[in-house]
């Protein structure tokens, strides 16, 4: 039997019974409640498994008089095919059938036939637990596959996820460790969960004590935590980084949820490259060093050797010229443009040999020396050059002069070169405890591109000497056009520079 009825909230039940006529003494209630939709009588086990493969049902009805078909049968044959179909038996007047038996068989519900009126409420009832049972294990798929992505990506993660709680009094506990806890730290994650102290004691105690800090003034600030130390070892100590953002809330609890990395690889790495880099450094010094002797040498030969075979020359070509007979003037004129030609000569080994090694900064010192300098420079290229020093007194160690007057030999190189200025300012002054040098042109300025151009030495050059010194530089485009080079550097190698806060004390 097959009925079909029309309603705005159908319902889809099967009906065991032995025959259509008993089928038929719950329809009348169905009808007097304006349920509709689609009910179908079965009355044996292979009768339900088709129905219950062909489409989904809200409710099972199961009237009594089927010999061959008992109700228990009828709610294995359900439990077996994996639906969620809740049964209701239906007894009659002179059913022998306890209600307490019943339900522990499994049906949901009994309903007498003399009170046929709690059908349709029972049925309904029934439907919504069965959606309800169903929106559960829905949720429980979800949740257990979430939770299994979720251990998926912890298991693979190179560290350790981990939920820190601080309560109101300050204590430490965990609340979630990854697997990573045993590789990270040697100990496994119930140990950690146990006692947070765990994780304090992987550390020194300055370490430990650095961590607390962190830890207090993320919560404090709200900051995020990014810490990093050593664990103990004596002989290779592991790197941690411990990384998260805090959570207050309204009781004072804090918590962290997070991520521990090991970063041992990444600090070897650093400190190798910082050690490469300081071997780099010393080597640059010491081809500076090297250059700087062999600039003394060569500056030196060409002052006191041929700078005395040219004033010899010089000499000679004068002697000669004063003894030539009257009315050879053509041989007086060679004998004076031989003169003049080593005047230039000597006027340009003096230079070079200025520019080699200048011996005005040992004698007269740095601002001397740049003022020398700048002449030389207008007078060579026709750009005029002027020198501001605001004291009298600058007088650096020999190292940091020669390494400055350096740096504005190179500045003026390279804006003859490229700047194409029609002017340059330099100024030497102290700010301090610092020497400062600026130096400024007004020329076509410089750009990122050039500054990174690989084989810009010169600019690389000066960045090393500054360096080496300990200072600072700085290359940027000028206000007004041009290029405005800064560079600081202690007046003194090994003196640390006063801050403002002590500059202001000493003042009062």
């Amino acid at each position: 039997m097959i009925a079909t009825h029309p309603s705005r909230q159908p319902l889809n039940l099967l009906v065991i019974a032995a025959t259509d006529d008993t089928a038929a003494r719950v329809l009348p209630v169905l009808e007097h409640a304006g349920k509709s939709g689609e009910f179908q009588r079965v009355a044996s086990a292979a009768e339900l498994l088709i129905a219950l493969s062909e489409q989904p049902w809200d409710a099972a009805l199961y009237l009594p008089g089927i010999a061959s078909f008992t109700l228990q049968a009828a709610l294995r044959e359900i439990e077996s095919s994996g639906v969620d179909l809740p049964l209701i038996l239906v007894a009659g007047p002179g059913d022998d059938c306890p209600m307490q038996a019943m339900m522990k068989a499994g049906a949901r519900d009994v309903i007498e036939a003399d009170r046929l009126e709690r059908l349709i409420p029972a049925v309904e009832r029934e439907v919504r637990e069965a959606r309800h049972r169903a929106d559960h294990r829905a949720a429980l798929e979800m949740l257990n596959e979430s939770q299994a992505r979720f251990d998926a990506l912890a298991s693979n993660l190179p560290g350790m996820l981990f939920h820190l709680r601080r309560d109101a009094e300050g204590g430490f506990r965990f609340l979630f460790v990854s697997e990573g806890c045993q590789k990270l730290f040697g100990f496994k994650q119930q140990h950690l969960l146990a006692s947070a102290d765990k994780l304090f004691d992987a550390f020194d105690a300055e370490k430990r004590r650095s961590l607390e800090q962190a830890l207090r003034e993320s919560a404090a600030r709200g900051t995020l935590l990014n810490w990093e130390g050593h664990t103990r070892g004596r002989t290779r100590q592991k790197w941690i980084n411990l990384r998260s953002t805090p959570h207050r809330f309204e009781s004072g609890v804090v918590e962290w949820r997070g991520i521990a990395s090991n970063i041992t690889e990444s600090k070897e790495s650093e400190a190798e490259l910082r050690g490469s880099r300081q071997q780099l450094a010393e080597l640059s010094t010491h081809l500076e060093a090297a250059k700087e002797e062999e600039r003394e040498r060569i500056s030196r030969d060409i002052h006191d050797e041929l700078g005395s075979i040219l004033v010899f020359l010089k000499i000679e070509a004068a002697q000669l010229a004063s003894k030539l007979p009257e009315g050879a003037e053509r041989l007086r004129e060679k004998a004076h443009s031989i003169e003049n030609l080593l005047d230039q000569a000597m006027s340009t080994a003096s230079r070079v040999a200025r520019e080699l090694r200048p011996g005005i900064l040992k004698e007269f010192g740095l601002p001397a020396a740049i003022e020398c300098q700048a002449e030389d420079f207008s007078q060579r290229f026709a750009i005029p050059c002027r020198v501001q020093c605001d004291e009298d007194g600058i007088e650096p160690d020999p190292d940091t002069s020669l390494a400055l007057f350096r740096i504005a030999q190179e500045a003026l190189t390279n804006v003859a070169k490229h700047a194409h200025a029609s002017l340059v300012v330099m100024r030497l002054r102290r700010e301090r405890g610092n020497i400062l040098l600026e130096i400024r042109d007004n020329g076509r300025g410089i750009s990122e591109q050039d500054m990174q151009k690989p084989r810009s030495f010169g600019l690389r050059g000066i960045r090393e000497r500054v360096l080496s010194l300990a200072g600072e530089f700085s290359i940027r485009p000028a206000e007004h056009g041009g290029t405005h080079i800064i560079l600081r550097v202690p007046e003194r190698p090994g003196v640390e520079t006063p801050s403002e806060e002590d500059v202001q004390r000493n003042l009062f």
